[in-house]
């Protein structure tokens, strides 16, 4: 890994956590910015690290962190524009559901017992929304949207957790690791958006979480 991409990882951890800074001190205009310069410093990371293996898993992933930078500038905007926050924050969930979908596509050719760890994903996916349609208020469009997404996000944390399982290799490994932090972060943004209870400190986890997560599945590439 050259010199300079790790020059964007720590840049990348910096301008995130201004944006944290940004975003508590609701300065959205400044946060969202923040936010989209440090969704960034991951995307090359990832263009770096194709630039070096040009390979179809490189080029889906890719494209997959393009989205999720996408989605993470959308999420933030509805805080600035408020009266369109339910619409842009659709449209965020959109981008992240087309960049897991890009993940999915990379993943599935180096699956093993692919249909076994698809249904354990789409299992776990339903058990939680089950237990969140139940217990907390959520509007039909977010229902609708929360169960392509979170089954999407499940099922390919559990594909990459049988990649490396069953193909352990460096990058399977450090691969299933930032999907399971990615993954373990949209729990905690759910809890933390629609439980009523909002904490800053669940903020900082589901952001954190979200951010290594990214820049994990970006150095994946790399090996």
């Amino acid at each position: 890994m050259k010199t300079f991409v790790i020059v964007f990882i720590i840049l990348g951890f910096l301008l995130q956590g201004l944006f944290i800074v940004a975003e508590h001190a609701e300065k959205y205009l400044a946060a969202d910015v923040l936010k989209g310069a440090a969704s960034l410093m991951f995307v090359l990371v990832g263009y770096n690290a194709f630039l070096s293996v040009n390979n179809a898993f490189n080029k889906q992933i890719l494209i997959g962190l393009v989205f999720g930078l996408i989605g993470d500038v959308l999420l933030n905007l509805r805080f600035v524009f408020p009266k369109n926050g339910q619409k842009i924050f659709l449209m965020g969930i959109l981008a992240f559901l087309v960049g897991h979908i890009m993940y999915l596509i990379a993943l599935i050719p180096q699956a093993q017992h692919l249909a076994a760890f698809a249904v354990i994903g789409a299992i776990c996916a339903a058990l939680l929304l089950i237990y969140i349609f139940k217990t907390m208020e959520v509007k039909k469009a977010f229902k609708i949207f929360g169960i392509f997404y979170l089954g999407a996000v499940f099922v390919m944390c559990s594909i990459a957790i049988g990649i490396a399982i069953y193909a352990p290799s460096p990058r399977s490994i450090v691969y299933a690791i930032g999907a399971i932090l990615f993954t373990a972060s949209d729990v905690v943004l759910i809890f933390n958006t629609f439980s009523g209870v909002s904490k800053f400190s669940l903020r900082i986890t589901n952001l954190s979480l979200y951010y290594i997560g990214q820049i994990l599945i970006a150095c994946s590439m790399f090996l």
